[in-house]
C-alpha cells in the first residue's frame, strides 16, 4: 500500500539529498561538467567563486551559533604558546635535571607565563557560572580562536564549569587543529582571515586580551580601531596583566605624539584578575542574576 502523505515533509527536496550519489564516486575532486554546481568542489575553489566562499564562510558558523543560542560572547586572545602550571613545571624539573643553563631559563620563562594561562583558564569559568544564573538574553559565551594556549586555557575554563563554548579556528600552513575543550558543533574552521575577524566582532560584548604576540596584537588593534572610529559599538576592551602590557608598548606616547587623543586611552583598561576582569564586564553592561530580579 502506499504511504500516507506527510504533511510536513517539504515540497521541495533537500540539495543535500541530491548530492550524495556525487559523493559516492572516487573521484569526486576530479572536474566534472554534470556535477551539480553547489555540489562540484573543484569549481566552488576556482578563484572566479572567491565571493561564493566569502558568503558560505559568513553564513555557516553564523546560523550554528543561532541555533545554538549563542548571541553574546567574550573574546578571548592571547599568546598560544603558553603552558597550564603543571606542564610548565615539568617542563622545568626536566630542565634541571638536564642542567643546561639556557633551557632552564626558557623554562623558568614558561613557568612565569604559565600564570596567565591559569588566570584565563579561571577567568572563562567565572564567567561560565555567572552566566548560568543571567537570563537567556544576556548570557555570555567564551570564544577563541580554538588554538593551544590561552585559547586552550579560556575553552577548558568554560568547559569545567559546564558550559559551551565557540571556537573559531583557522586553516595555517602548519596546520592548527582545534584544542581538546572546544565544543564540537562550536568549532568552526575558516580559510579567510578577514572572515574568521568579522565573526570575532559580530557576537562580541567584550574583549580580554592576555599576553601575547603578533595575532594578539592584531586582534586587539583592529578591535580598538573599529570602535575609535566608530564602526563598531564601544565595548569592555580589557589588556590583561598590566606589567606586559605596559612594557610592551608605552600608550602614552601616542598622546604625546598626537597620533590618538587623551580620549581614545580610554578605549581600554588594565586587569590583573579574573574577578577584575568580569567585574569590568558586569559594571559596563550592568548585569545582574535572575534570582536578584524582581518577577
Amino acid at each position: 500500500m502506499p504511504s500516507t502523505p506527510d504533511l510536513q515533509s517539504p515540497s521541495l527536496p533537500h540539495a543535500w539529498a541530491e548530492t550524495q550519489t556525487d559523493f559516492h564516486d572516487a573521484a569526486w575532486l576530479e572536474p566534472q561538467a554534470g556535477r551539480l554546481a553547489f555540489a562540484d568542489p573543484e569549481f566552488l575553489l576556482r578563484r572566479e567563486t572567491r565571493g561564493i566562499r566569502f558568503q558560505l564562510e559568513m553564513l555557516k558558523p553564523d546560523l550554528a551559533q543561532t541555533e545554538a543560542g549563542i548571541d553574546h560572547t567574550v573574546v578571548v586572545f592571547g599568546s598560544a604558546r603558553f603552558l597550564d602550571m603543571a606542564s610548565a613545571q615539568a617542563r622545568l624539573q626536566a630542565a634541571q635535571r638536564m642542567g643546561q643553563a639556557s633551557a632552564i631559563a626558557q623554562a623558568q620563562t614558561l613557568v612565569r607565563n604559565a600564570q596567565h594561562y591559569e588566570n584565563a583558564r579561571n577567568f572563562a569559568a567565572l564567567v561560565a557560572q555567572s552566566s548560568a544564573s543571567l537570563p537567556d538574553d544576556e548570557k555570555l559565551y567564551i570564544c577563541t580562536g580554538g588554538g593551544p594556549g590561552i585559547m586552550e586555557a579560556a575553552n577548558r575554563g568554560a568547559q569545567e564549569a559546564g558550559a559551551p563554548s565557540v571556537a573559531l579556528n583557522i586553516a595555517l600552513p602548519h596546520e592548527q587543529k582545534p584544542n581538546p575543550y572546544v565544543t564540537p558543533h562550536l568549532s568552526f574552521k575558516f580559510h579567510y582571515f578577514a572572515l574568521r575577524k568579522m565573526h570575532f566582532m559580530m557576537r562580541a560584548k567584550a574583549l580580554v586580551a592576555f599576553p601575547g604576540g603578533f595575532g594578539t596584537l592584531d586582534e586587539l588593534f583592529e578591535v580598538m580601531t573599529l570602535v575609535q572610529t566608530r564602526k563598531a559599538r564601544p565595548v569592555p576592551i580589557l589588556l590583561f596583566g598590566t606589567d606586559y602590557w605596559k612594557r610592551l608598548i608605552n600608550m602614552d606616547v601616542l598622546v604625546e605624539e598626537g597620533t590618538v587623543t587623551p580620549q581614545d586611552l580610554q578605549l581600554f583598561r588594565y586587569v590583573d584578575t579574573p574577578e577584575a576582569a568580569w567585574q569590568a564586564i558586569g559594571d559596563f553592561y550592568q548585569l545582574s542574576p535572575q534570582a536578584s530580579r524582581t518577577p
